[in-house]
């Protein structure tokens, strides 16, 4: 039996090792830029405030919106998986979440701002970059 799980090991080294490497890009990289993108107001607001891309195409949107969504559960898996291999999972899993839309998602994200130690964190990444900090939810 552990003969197998270590061929599958070998087999699979490649994509283990773009997983991480993946997760890495996605906590240096994509998570600060995306944290940076967020209005100051943003959580500020009982409900998700409409954004400028409702007024595309209807088609473009679904393609736009399922492409984000099929992204977005990729660094799900992928999070998944890393929690377990080498790199950042959580992040990666979070990173995930926060692209997809999904029902609750805002109370999701609010939920983490609330908790002690994260809106500082934010707010202390968007000072390094010059941009206004996140106004708390109330």
């Amino acid at each position: 039996m552990l003969d197998l799980a270590f061929e599958f090991v070998l087999e699979h080294a490649a994509w283990f090792v773009g997983g991480s490497l993946l997760g890495i890009v996605v906590g240096a990289v994509l998570v600060p830029a995306l944290i940076l993108r967020i209005p100051a107001d943003y959580f500020v607001h009982e409900r998700r405030q409409t954004l400028a891309a409702r007024q595309r195409n209807p088609l473009v949107r679904v393609l736009l919106n399922g492409a984000k969504n099929a992204v977005g559960a990729a660094f799900v898996v992928a999070g998944l998986a890393l929690l377990v291999l080498p790199g950042q999972g959580l992040i990666t899993l979070l990173a995930g979440l926060i692209i997809m839309n999904y029902p609750g998602k805002f109370a999701l994200e609010r939920w983490l701002v609330r908790r002690p130690r994260v809106l500082p964190a934010l707010n202390w990444l968007r000072a390094r970059f010059g941009r206004p900090p996140l106004e708390p939810p109330r």
